[in-house]
């Protein structure tokens, strides 16, 4: 199984905002989302909109938001 992950990360690694889901259509536009939430001085900042895949829920942070 592979569950899309989206993290907004701020400069010091910290994960600020954090969704996962299975549809990976939905994660994309989630990313996008994300990517769209940060400000032009967050990104000069170093604030990073991320989207990877783990294979398990056990590997999603949880603080997530699961979405099924």
């Amino acid at each position: 199984m592979t569950i899309w992950v989206n993290e907004q990360i701020d400069p010091s690694g910290m994960i600020h905002a954090c969704i996962a889901c299975c549809d990976e259509t939905q994660a994309q536009d989630c990313h996008e989302s994300f990517e769209k939430g940060l400000t032009d001085q967050q990104k000069t900042d170093g604030w990073v909109a991320q989207l990877r895949t783990v294979d398990s829920w056990d590997e999603v942070p949880v603080n997530a938001l699961k979405l099924n």
